[in-house]
């Protein structure tokens, strides 16, 4: 609104809205809007990857809370992933594992073996290029108000790569 040079930038010569999503059709010719197209990163093998395509199947894991799948210029995919604690705790409570503080639990074997089988489940859906070969767990929820989630929980991806670089370079050492 009255900035001629974005208005230029959005719209092009043809009347077309460049709106900076991703999408796809469905079977009815319904659009789904499936990500930013500033979100799309290249692999140092040249491929591409929608992480928001990976993280949409991993969030139907009742394990994950929420993930952010990073590799852009890497030779593959890794995601940082917060767990939904509340099913956790329950889930070690049925399963023997001693619950203690969430730092804690996420180091205890059983806990890590079972994401490795989670990671594993969802990678089945993807391609050799789009799988998790790494993943760190979280132990702290991430919130808007510690400004890694929008007001309508979505990550800033830039916010939380700069928050977990040091965890993000130790995935790909």
């Amino acid at each position: 609104y009255k900035a001629p040079e974005l208005t230029a930038q959005a719209i092009d010569k043809d009347g077309w809205f460049h709106t900076g999503d991703t999408g796809k059709f469905d079977e009815y010719g319904r659009l789904t809007i499936t990500g930013r197209i500033k979100s799309i990163f290249k692999t140092s093998m040249g491929k591409y990857i929608n992480p928001f395509l990976i993280e949409e199947k991993f969030l139907q894991s009742p394990f994950i809370d929420c993930m952010m799948v990073v590799g852009e210029n890497q030779k593959f995919a890794a995601a940082l992933i917060v767990p939904n604690f509340e099913f956790l705790k329950s889930w070690c409570g049925k399963h023997g594992v001693e619950y203690t503080t969430k730092a804690e639990t996420l180091q205890n074997d059983i806990v890590k073996a079972r994401f490795v089988k989670e990671v594993n489940k969802y990678n089945a859906f993807f391609g050799d290029t789009e799988k998790i070969r790494r993943f760190e767990l979280i132990p702290e929820e991430w919130t808007p108000k510690d400004g890694i989630l929008t007001p309508t929980l979505k990550v800033k991806r830039s916010v939380a790569i700069e928050k977990y670089r040091d965890v993000i370079d130790k995935m790909f050492a």
